[in-house]
């Protein structure tokens, strides 16, 4: 629930209402029924858990915004809730679009050897229930039905960019990439003085 309050100020400032929620596993929040985090294949269900709740209290309209793994819950909410004719928006901060290249970043970022990285790849995968197709789901361009924000740099060494960019060009329709040099994963709202602007573009049309 950290990364959204980067940019509360900036919502709040234009009297946007926000619902800040914590997924299963999160701190302060129930477990998963198996302990396990399951890289937004069950977790999105919260998000649409949360997006049932705001339109119960109100919501005409709703936009998703997640960072990381909560840009995949994002999409996948999109793509399968059964109130996504509400979701009028997306924004993707850092999004984790390629799992195969996410968990190989990760594992070699706890040093595992080079070795075994495929072996680490496929146990996770295993873990969490994300094999074949379902791995590149989220990035599919076909599910995409609402504009998108992506802000996503080449300097990301969790999320690679290379997917927000093909993304980008495959549904030119409905994606703008906003692309910040230089910043690291989740930190893009930090380096670069454009962020907010790309922000107010986006969601004014939406308003």
């Amino acid at each position: 629930r950290e990364h959204p309050m980067n940019v509360m100020e900036f919502l709040h400032r234009n009297q946007l209402p926000v619902l800040d929620l914590a997924y299963r596993g999160d701190l302060g929040a129930p477990r998963s029924p198996d302990g396990l985090s399951h890289l937004g294949e069950t977790e999105w269900r919260d998000l649409d858990a949360a997006v049932r709740y705001a339109v119960r209290y109100g919501a005409d309209q709703v936009v998703l915004y997640g960072w990381s793994i909560g840009a995949t819950m994002a999409l996948r909410t999109a793509a399968h809730s059964a109130l996504r004719e509400r979701i009028s928006g997306l924004i993707l901060d850092s999004p984790v679009l390629d799992w195969g290249a996410t968990l190989r970043a990760l594992a070699s970022a706890r040093h595992t050897p080079s070795a075994l990285l495929p072996l680490a790849v496929r146990a996770a995968q295993g873990r969490t229930g994300l094999h074949g197709d379902r791995i590149q789901e989220a990035a599919d361009p076909g599910q995409l039905k609402v504009p998108t924000l992506i802000v996503h740099g080449p300097d990301d060494t969790i999320a690679p960019w290379g997917p927000s960019r093909r993304l980008a060009e495959r549904r030119p329709d409905l994606v703008t990439l906003h692309t910040v040099p230089n910043a690291s994963h989740g930190a893009m709202w930090n380096a670069a003085p454009t962020y907010e602007e790309a922000l107010r573009r986006f969601l004014t049309p939406l308003m």
